[in-house]
């Protein structure tokens, strides 16, 4: 079970369950949320390659690769060329499209940070991860791409041992979670 503590102090949880197909086999995920070990929603009904992803991404961007090797430090190098973008958005939606029940979504931000010794500003990036449960209060945990990097791949770890140790970056569908397009 993957958790941040958040800035108000709160622990949020984040746990994959499997999804099954009408025979029982696991094919997906969808994580549950928790705060302080209650109950705080249920998001990203198939989110597992997309987590398996932003893994990747990130990991990559702390070694320097794409657009993050403009950032010195490895802790401000997150995927993307934005600088200010949504790394995911999971929700809970009924099976008539309505949303509700939960939300957990990632933005990188930049924070200009004054340092006195030199007099001058320092950008850092950081991942904000919001987490809302059904009765609107929500969470938020400010994290470093290590911290984010450390987070996701215990979520994907879990993920791929909730379904026997399949691999869920792959998708039957060619080509699909990875950045190859057709």
């Amino acid at each position: 079970m993957g958790g941040l503590r958040c800035v108000d102090g709160s622990f949020l949880s984040v746990t994959p369950v499997a999804c099954t197909d009408s025979v029982g086999t696991p094919y997906e995920i969808t994580l549950e949320l928790h705060r302080d070990g209650t109950p705080y929603g249920s998001v990203g009904e198939r989110c597992g390659w997309l987590l398996s992803r932003l893994a990747r991404g990130v990991d990559e961007a702390r070694r320097g690769g794409g657009a993050a090797r403009r950032w010195s430090d490895p802790d401000d190098r997150f995927p993307g060329e934005e600088p200010d973008s949504e790394l995911f958005s999971f929700r809970y939606r009924t099976r008539a499209g309505l949303v509700g029940g939960g939300e957990l979504r990632c933005q990188l931000r930049t924070i200009p940070m004054w340092q006195p010794g030199p007099g001058a500003w320092r950008l850092t990036r950081r991942a904000f991860v919001e987490a809302w449960g059904s009765t609107g209060v929500g969470m938020r945990a400010v994290l470093t791409s290590s911290e984010l990097s450390a987070f996701v791949g215990e979520l994907v770890n879990e993920a791929e041992g909730c379904l026997d140790g399949r691999d869920i970056a792959r998708n039957p569908v060619e080509g699909a979670g990875t950045d190859d397009s057709r």
